[in-house]
């Protein structure tokens, strides 16, 4: 048993129609077809969505998102068309909203791993593979990858997990020059966003992307490269060998897994409430990777 601990009531805003709730987006459309992404401060972690929220967080990603968005538009469209608030959406809103085309989604979460840890992590200790791709002998948690790779999953429903699958199987079910596609941007737009983080002082470590077609255009969907969506390392603190400080919700998982939480991820009760002091220093985590990527104060 997984998902929302008490899922919310999606806001009733006039001429929008509400479409989803996800794991930290609600999902709305307009009354022109386009889709209204609102990002919540709700938090995730292990298949559940937490009782306990983290203020700002849906800003952030949102304000970060756009950053990203800015600074990959040469290698890929994306599907923002504005960040104005439709008419009559709460003031809460401001700042985590945006608005975007209405695409033909591909049901493909395109994992990029440029180090070794997660799920990877797992599979290498037992198969020397990850997604089927063999790897060198020797390599430990937190190992730079010889190349980064393209290792996709299957988009799970809330409270499902995610299945990493093998290319092949995203060619059968996308199709053959539609993986190829996927793979190659998917690498394209890491090989960036890892540059542009380490010159920052900020390994990405590995990272999701979503993508949809406008037409025939490959476009880059949802949210892209935030602490939700990617593994973000101190670069003057990675040693390999061992878990890696980090600025994402790899924090909450470490508290939820400790004794101090007393709760069983293995079981069907629900995560409990984050202590104050795991909300303020998760909060903190967002906003320094905010402001090391952006280099711009978080106000």
């Amino acid at each position: 048993m997984s998902g929302f601990v008490e899922k919310p009531e999606p806001e009733q805003v006039p001429g929008l129609v509400h479409l989803h709730t996800g794991k930290v987006r609600d999902l709305y459309q307009d009354a022109e077809g386009r889709l209204v992404m609102v990002a919540s401060d709700r938090m995730s972690a292990y298949d559940w969505v937490l009782p306990t929220a983290i203020p700002d967080k849906g800003r952030i990603l949102t304000q970060l998102s756009l950053w990203w968005f800015e600074q990959l538009a040469d290698v890929v469209a994306n599907h923002v068309i504005s960040t104005d608030l439709p008419e009559g959406a709460p003031a809460d809103w401001a700042g985590r909203t945006m608005i975007c085309k209405s695409l033909r989604m591909i049901p493909v979460e395109c994992v990029a791993r440029g180090y070794l840890t997660g799920s990877g992590l797992r599979e290498y200790e037992r198969d020397r593979t990850v997604c089927g791709l063999a790897l060198p002998e020797g390599l430990v948690d937190g190992s730079e990858l010889p190349a980064p790779i393209f290792t996709p999953a299957t988009k799970a429903e809330v409270g499902e997990h995610d299945e990493n699958v093998s290319y092949e199987e995203v060619a059968r079910r996308a199709g053959t020059e539609t993986a190829a596609l996927l793979r190659q941007t998917t690498l394209a737009v890491y090989g960036r966003a890892r540059d542009l983080a380490r010159e920052r002082g900020i390994i990405l470590a590995d990272t999701k992307f979503e993508f949809g077609y406008d037409g025939d255009e490959l476009v880059l969907a949802d949210e892209v490269l935030t602490p939700d969506s990617s593994r973000f390392w101190p670069a003057d603190l990675w040693q390999p060998g061992r878990a890696q400080p980090s600025f994402d919700k790899q924090f909450v998982r470490d508290w939820l897994t400790s004794d101090a939480s007393g709760w069983d991820q293995h079981g069907e009760a629900p995560p409990p409430e984050l202590p104050a002091d795991v909300v303020e220093q998760t909060r903190a985590k967002y906003v320094e990777a905010y402001e090391r990527l952006t280099g711009t104060a978080w106000v």
